[in-house]
């Protein structure tokens, strides 16, 4: 093809695409977003949107390069919110999946400082952290997660203690 497809074509490709991957018809998803993204390799919705695709049928060695592209320095700031907040969960969880546990603490912290209020993004970052061998800081962001966010009405009433306890694992009476 000798012109780039217009913004409408491409907007509705990734529409059909998504929709694809949503309703379950994972292969066919992936496969129109594979000609999707090579039609336009820099866009990071399109490569963020494929690497999903990846990573839903457990290709996640397939999913990284989708996921760094739509991560990368010229991309990131065309991407929104929260897609870029599901990239960046996406890529620390598929690294940490593959076993390069140092890469995924790495990008995890990154998007723990970037979206301090996102409970997901701290247990992932808690599941990065104890796979290196940072129990106890994996414990505390578990436990401060499980205190903000429980419903459970024990967990509420103990509430303070839990937060305490969270930033004193070692304390003893």
């Amino acid at each position: 093809m000798s012109h780039e497809v217009n913004d409408g074509t491409r907007d509705r490709l990734l529409a059909e695409a998504v929709g694809l991957r949503e309703r379950g018809e994972r292969e066919e998803a992936r496969s129109r977003l594979l000609a999707l993204a090579a039609r336009h390799p820099e866009d990071p919705e399109v490569a963020y949107q494929t690497a999903w695709a990846h990573d839903v049928l457990g290709l996640e060695a397939e999913a990284v390069p989708f996921y760094e592209r739509a991560l990368d320095d010229t991309a990131a700031a065309r991407l929104g919110e929260e897609d870029r907040r599901g990239a960046l969960l996406g890529l620390g969880s598929t690294y940490r999946v593959l076993g390069r546990y140092e890469q995924a603490v790495v990008t995890l912290r990154r998007a723990t400082g970037e979206f301090p209020d996102d409970a997901a993004l701290r247990t992932f970052l808690a599941m990065a952290l104890f796979n290196t061998g940072q129990h106890e800081e994996s414990t505390r962001l578990l436990l401060g997660v499980v205190a903000a966010t429980s419903d459970d009405p024990y967990v509420r009433r103990y509430r303070p203690a839990i937060e305490y306890y969270a930033a004193n694992l070692d304390e003893t009476v």
